[in-house]
C-alpha cells in the first residue's frame, strides 16, 4: 500500500484551526491526530508535515506514531466500513464465500477502499458475532447467518441509501 501516490491539493485550514486548540499543551499528538483525521477521514501527507512542524517534531516521528496505532489511516476511507469476521466460528461457517463475494461486488481487496470512497474493505480477526456466523458488519450494523445473497442485499442497500440522499441534495439544490 503506497502513501498518497498522487499528490493532492489538501485545504490545512481545519489542521491550522485544530493546532491552535493545542499550542500550549504538551504532548498532544495523538489527540491532534485523532481530530485532524475526524476532520479529513484520513491523516493526509500536507498535514501530517504541518503537524510535524506546529509540534516541533520530524514528520517521521508523526509517522511513526500514525502506523504503530491501527486507528490512523493514511490514505482516504470509505463512507462506510465493511468488516468480514475472519474468526474461528465464522471461517468454519464460511468466511472465505462471505470474503470472495464482498471483493467481487466491491472490487477491492482487504484493507482497500472502492473507487467512488463508499465502501472501505476490511477482513478482522472476530466482531462478536460468533452464534451469527458467518458474519459481518457494515459501520455499527452487524449482518449474520451470511450468504452471497444476504451479502449482496446488505451492500446494495447502503448503495440504494446513498444514492437516494444523492437524488434528495440534487433535486434540492433545483429548487
Amino acid at each position: 500500500m503506497s502513501y498518497q501516490a498522487v499528490e493532492e491539493k489538501i485545504d490545512l485550514t481545519k489542521a491550522e484551526e485544530i493546532l491552535d486548540q493545542y499550542r500550549e499543551i504538551r504532548g498532544p499528538l495523538i489527540p491532534v491526530l485523532q481530530k485532524i483525521q475526524d476532520a479529513y477521514g484520513y491523516l493526509p501527507r500536507p498535514v501530517v508535515e504541518l503537524i510535524a512542524e506546529h509540534l516541533g517534531v520530524t514528520p517521521h516521528q508523526v509517522f511513526g506514531v500514525i502506523t504503530f496505532y491501527a486507528q490512523f489511516h493514511l490514505e482516504p476511507r470509505g463512507k462506510h466500513i465493511l468488516r468480514v469476521c475472519c474468526g474461528t466460528a465464522c471461517h468454519v461457517k464460511g468466511a472465505k464465500q462471505i470474503t470472495d463475494k464482498v471483493e467481487e461486488i466491491l472490487e477491492v481487496h482487504p484493507s482497500e477502499t472502492t473507487k467512488d470512497r463508499l465502501f472501505t474493505y476490511e477482513q478482522v480477526a472476530c466482531i462478536g458475532a460468533c452464534s451469527m456466523a458467518p458474519a459481518m458488519m457494515i459501520d455499527d450494523h452487524t449482518f449474520g447467518e451470511l450468504d452471497s445473497g444476504k451479502v449482496e442485499k446488505s451492500i446494495n442497500k447502503y448503495r440504494m441509501k446513498d444514492n437516494d440522499r444523492e437524488q434528495r441534495a440534487e433535486s434540492e439544490e433545483k429548487e
